[in-house]
């Protein structure tokens, strides 16, 4: 009667992993991961046009070669993880439609590829992978459809209500050995979609909302990925090797969110520095500068005209009319080398003291990460 309950909130499988139209039949698993790349591919030229960094065709022609090498590149990976089921079927390895393709294998192949063909075309390489980022978020979270197609990567058994069944063909306990009956399992593949999308939209939020640094968008998504596999990862269960408790996977997710934090991390301290150091300068330059200018006033005192003829001594005739003999105002507010004025405030000095004296436009008040 549980197992029933289960069954009845829960929601089904496909009954093939393939599509037919005709005589034509198409693997679904393949179609979603088509399906990923173009909307990633799309995706990332749009961006490439809106920042005015290269062209649809810059990336159509990057994404030829980087989805190629991704594809070997995870194909390479799960073959490697799971040596045990290849050894004696090398004929199986090529057979990427039935399943099995490894992220950070394509991760590792497809990202290096991708950036060495954009800077053959003139493309800046920072700038394209923050473009890249959302992309291929966007493109994982489409294509890990094809796990559910395939029936394959479920989580551990569940009952609640967005529990995926899996047919008696597929469905395994914990130990991998099939039950002989449906069941309803963890639906791994919604997680890690869902949460894609998330990471999707969040990346091209901190790109609208702050100065992202060129290739710092890409280190996000490699972290944020990180943290969606490690806790994806922890509920499936099929087969895989373990270390340390945790499967091997997680700790390459984790690897990842640790290579990518200290890649920030250094960054963002890197560009405190510079920007102390600037700051700094921009401090001295203009204390030399009013000191210089003092300087010239105190030198000039004694040799300025009296032929005015004032016991007195001041300096010259009094045109704005007052009898205590000052410099004229405009005197005061003399033009320095560097753009501030003596005497009074400008508006372009108050703003270079609130910008830490570097200059800084109202654009640089954008948070930069």
């Amino acid at each position: 009667m549980h197992r029933l309950a289960g069954l009845v909130a829960s929601f089904p499988s496909p009954s093939s992993g393939t599509l037919s139209i005709g005589p034509l039949k198409i693997h679904a698993y393949g179609l979603m991961i088509a399906l990923g790349v173009v909307a990633g591919v799309w995706l990332m030229g749009r961006r490439f046009e809106d920042k005015q960094i290269g062209t649809r065709e810059d990336c159509n022609q990057m994404a030829v070669w980087a989805v190629l090498m991704g594809v070997i590149g995870s194909r390479l990976y799960h073959v490697a993880t799971d040596w045990q089921k290849f050894e004696h079927h090398l004929s199986d390895i090529p057979k990427i439609w039935q399943g099995g393709l490894g992220i950070p294998g394509g991760l590792l192949f497809g990202i290096p590829t991708g950036l060495w063909v954009l800077k053959r075309r003139g493309v800046p390489v920072g700038l394209a992978a923050n473009c890249g980022g959302p992309g291929i978020a966007l493109a994982q979270a489409i294509g890990r459809w094809g796990n559910y197609w395939n029936q394959e990567l479920f989580g551990k058994a569940t009952t609640l209500p967005w529990a995926v069944r899996i047919d008696a063909a597929h469905a395994t306990d914990s130990a991998g050995n099939l039950l002989g009956h449906a069941a309803t399992y963890h639906p791994t593949f919604l997680y890690e979609s869902l949460g894609n999308f998330a990471l999707a939209g969040v990346l091209l939020l901190i790109d609208k909302r702050f100065k992202v640094r060129p290739g710092n968008l890409m280190a996000m998504y490699i972290g944020g990925y990180g943290v969606i596999r490690f806790f994806v990862e922890g509920l499936r269960i099929d087969e895989a090797h373990h270390v340390g408790g945790l499967r091997w996977n997680q700790w390459i997710a984790l690897a990842a969110v640790l290579g990518a934090g200290i890649f920030l991390f250094v960054r963002r301290n890197a560009d405190l520095a510079t920007a102390g150091a600037t700051a700094g300068e921009g401090t001295l330059d203009r204390s030399t500068t009013e000191d210089n200018d003092m300087s010239d006033d105190m030198s000039d005192g004694p040799d300025r005209d009296l032929s005015d003829g004032d016991a007195d001594g001041d300096f010259t005739d009094d045109p704005d009319g007052d009898a205590d003999g000052d410099r004229d105002d405009d005197a005061a507010d003399r033009d320095t080398p560097d753009g501030n004025m003596i005497g009074g405030t400008s508006d372009s000095d108050s703003t270079d003291r609130d910008q830490g004296g570097d200059g800084a436009t109202a654009n640089d008040q954008v948070p930069s990460v």
